[in-house]
């Protein structure tokens, strides 16, 4: 399990809503509904009221530094089916990169593959008290685009499973363009945490707020602090937009 797992949940009433756009702005087509994802009659394009609120005023304080630009959601709620089948999408690419079938992954390979899975996947689960992320409604995956709509540059995509999308991978470099990938996640990451928001200490894209691994990155960087979630499995029965 990961170590936020252990977190308790104490739920509090706040609804899931649609993104509202044009505030935001949301990639189209949706990546993992492209792929086939099995959402079913749910929209990947829905937070907590709370989270939406919250991402409001991030986004007011981006426009009060560069005039246009928005925050751009890549991904946001994911049924706990869906988690599973980009997990098992994840873990056939592994295998037929290590030479393996990817069609028929035994137990053991499956372990000898998660590391390379696990740290950038979070586990699917349908126990109420260990929802991965992004099933909770309080967990996304955004950038940044300007006044154009063109998104700037992060040196990595969203969802590249390398070393390179660590928070502070460019921190040190030397380069012009490393150097305005870096300073660029520096923005996204200041406007996010100024409103409570926690980064996801391998994806530079991964913000959340009020689930339990926002939780444990907040006693985390406040000791002492006994932080629980507030945000379980958000449970959606919301039909999808058309």
């Amino acid at each position: 399990m990961k170590p936020y797992s252990a977190i308790p949940i104490q739920p509090v009433p706040d609804p899931m809503e649609p993104i509202p756009t044009p505030l935001f702005t949301l990639t189209d087509p949706h990546f993992y509904v492209a792929l086939g994802a099995p959402y079913g009659n749910e929209s990947p394009w829905m937070l907590r009221r709370g989270v939406i609120e919250a991402l409001k005023r991030a986004q007011a304080r981006l426009q009060a530094q560069h005039t246009g630009w928005r925050i751009k959601f890549h991904d946001a709620y994911r049924p706990n089916r869906v988690q599973q089948f980009m997990v098992d999408r994840e873990y056939a690419i592994r295998a037929a990169e290590a030479g393996l079938d990817p069609s028929h992954i035994t137990p053991e390979q499956r372990e000898q593959l998660a590391p390379l899975v696990l740290p950038f996947w979070a586990i699917p689960s349908d126990n109420p008290a260990t929802p991965p992320p992004h099933s909770t409604g309080a967990a996304m995956d955004i950038t940044l685009v300007d006044e154009q709509g063109r998104e700037v540059d992060m040196g990595t995509k969203v969802d590249e499973t390398t070393e390179a999308s660590a928070p502070d991978y460019f921190a040190n470099a030397t380069d012009e363009a490393g150097q305005a990938a870096h300073r660029n996640r520096a923005l996204l990451y200041d406007i996010m945490h100024a409103e409570g928001f926690h980064r996801h200490k391998l994806e530079w894209w991964h913000f959340s707020r009020g689930d339990q691994l926002w939780a444990w990155l907040e006693r985390e960087l406040n000791p002492g602090c006994n932080a629980i979630a507030i945000y379980g499995n958000a449970g959606l029965t919301t039909p999808a937009s058309p």
